[in-house]
């Protein structure tokens, strides 16, 4: 629809739905540079303090819980805000969450001054989520860490009902510091 164009019936909200608003704020951190003195696990546990607040985070309403070498768990609650058409969560939340954990699991074991980049990202869904789904939790686990590439696999599992709802696997290049812009 245009600017100048008005809503058919079609187009308007049905009688008795109720509209929502959802706002979104957060505060613009750093460039990546600014933390090249951190290793992947400190960086990991400076977003865990609240240091280092990543903004697809708060987007998405997904956290970083907890962080050790090799393993990177976040945490999320669905809402209706991410439903697709079909009236259950949108496989691509599902996918970042998976994405967050893979990624940060390899960022856990690196060095200082080293990052990564997702190359590949295999995703199988095997049940839908919904809003009421309740907490999902996501442990993402290094399967190998290499010179320049590295494997990890995640599963999205129920924090309060022990349900398999998604798992994946990653390949990220590992990326040699990135120069000053």
């Amino acid at each position: 629809m245009t600017n100048h164009e008005t809503a058919t019936d079609e187009q308007k909200p049905l009688e008795g739905r109720e509209l929502r608003t959802r706002t979104h704020t957060w505060e613009a951190g750093p460039p990546i540079s600014a933390y090249a003195h951190l290793t992947g696990d400190e960086i990991l546990q400076e977003i865990i303090s609240g240091r280092i607040q990543p903004s697809i985070c708060s987007t998405l309403g997904f956290h970083l819980t907890e962080a050790k070498p090799g393993v990177a768990v976040f945490e999320g609650e669905p809402g209706e805000h991410l439903y697709n058409p079909m009236n259950t969560v949108h496989g691509g939340f599902l996918a970042t969450l998976l994405d967050s954990a893979l990624g940060c699991a390899v960022l856990s074991r690196l060095p200082a001054g080293l990052g990564y980049t997702t190359t590949q990202l295999n995703v199988h869904m095997v049940r839908p989520v919904f809003a009421d789904s309740g907490l999902l939790r996501c442990e993402g686990t290094v399967v190998h860490l290499g010179r320049t590439v590295a494997t990890a696999e995640a599963r999205v599992i129920g924090a309060e009902n022990g349900k398999l709802y998604a798992h994946a696997t990653t390949t990220c290049a590992i990326l040699a510091p990135r120069p000053e812009a």
